[in-house]
């Protein structure tokens, strides 16, 4: 139910099929230590004119020191500069400061702040509607407890996460006692028997919980030699959301949308065409020349196009 004060909902279905961004997207964005970047990133998705989203955690979390970033002068993304030269001393220990930090933020911040979150997007006529955490190795269990009180506190029934098996298997039974879905994202490193992102890891997921489900990125899924159209004809009944993203098959790289190899165009007609309530958010992570909401208005207007 939409929050009191709600402004009319931004529109960003086109031909019944829900299309959205996971705001992971907009990591151009500035970011301040100590603070979120909400107000920038809503400003980001008004100005897309996206309504429904997957919302990345650190977008609401206070930014560590490590990340202090100016609001972006030139192309967001471009071809990677180089090796990065190692972390020294004080860097490394400034990590874990800060990886401790956001440990007990996340496990004291109440209810009332995530509720107040949630507000900002309703107000903007934006939906949320799921909640991205990654759970690694190193959440503790009142970490991973924390993540579904969020997840409830934003209004939401569906947590996205990039994670392994292993650690799903600790996450289930929180999935379990929340009666929460957890949709595990792949990735292209199927020779990594940890890893999501093969038929048979998602087959794993499912087994460990009826609340666990996939978010399939087509993208990763085309480069690990897979074909997306098949398995979502096959499984649409698991498959709570995709993330779009054009590959390269073979492990190959990120193109703008059209000029790799994954099938965005059929699978954008699969989901009109068979009216399944599977999102499509565009992920946005190719080396694009302008702005992330330059870039995504772009990803957005190829996937109108391919609905039409």
């Amino acid at each position: 139910m939409p929050f009191a004060g709600a402004a009319a909902r931004i529109d960003s279905t086109v031909n019944g099929v829900r299309l959205g961004t996971i705001t992971y997207s907009f990591r151009d964005l500035p970011r301040t230590p100590g603070k979120d970047n909400v107000d920038d990133l809503i400003k980001a998705l008004t100005a897309c004119g996206i309504g429904e989203i997957e919302l990345y955690s650190p977008n609401i979390e206070p930014a560590p020191a490590s990340a202090a970033r100016p609001a972006a002068s030139g192309p967001a993304y471009g071809v990677a500069a180089g090796p990065r030269p190692a972390p020294s001393a004080d860097q490394i220990a400034q990590r874990k400061a800060d990886r401790e930090s956001l440990r007990q933020w996340r496990i004291n911040t109440p209810a009332s702040y995530y509720q107040a979150t949630r507000a900002k997007f309703e107000a903007a006529g934006i939906s949320v509607f799921a909640y991205t955490l990654g759970f690694n190795p190193d959440f503790t269990d009142d970490e991973i407890e924390a993540g579904f009180l969020q997840a409830k506190a934003l209004g939401v029934d569906l947590i996205a996460t990039s994670t392994t098996v292993s650690v799903a298997q600790r996450v289930a039974p929180f999935a379990d006692k929340h009666k929460m879905r957890v949709a595990v994202h792949g990735y292209a490193k199927i020779l990594d028997p940890n890893q999501f992102g093969s038929p048979e890891s998602f087959s794993k997921a499912l087994a460990m919980s009826p609340y666990m489900r996939v978010n399939l990125d087509i993208g990763h899924f085309t480069a690990a030699n897979y074909d997306a159209v098949a398995y979502i004809k096959a499984n649409h009944e698991i498959i709570t959301h995709l993330h779009i993203k054009d590959r390269r098959t073979k492990d190959g790289v990120n193109e703008p949308f059209g000029d790799g190899d994954t099938p965005i165009k059929p699978v954008m007609v699969l989901l009109r065409d068979n009216k399944w309530p599977i999102r499509a958010f565009v992920e946005y992570e190719y080396p694009g020349m302008g702005t992330s909401v330059e870039e995504v208005k772009k990803c957005l207007d190829y996937l109108k196009a391919s609905l039409v």
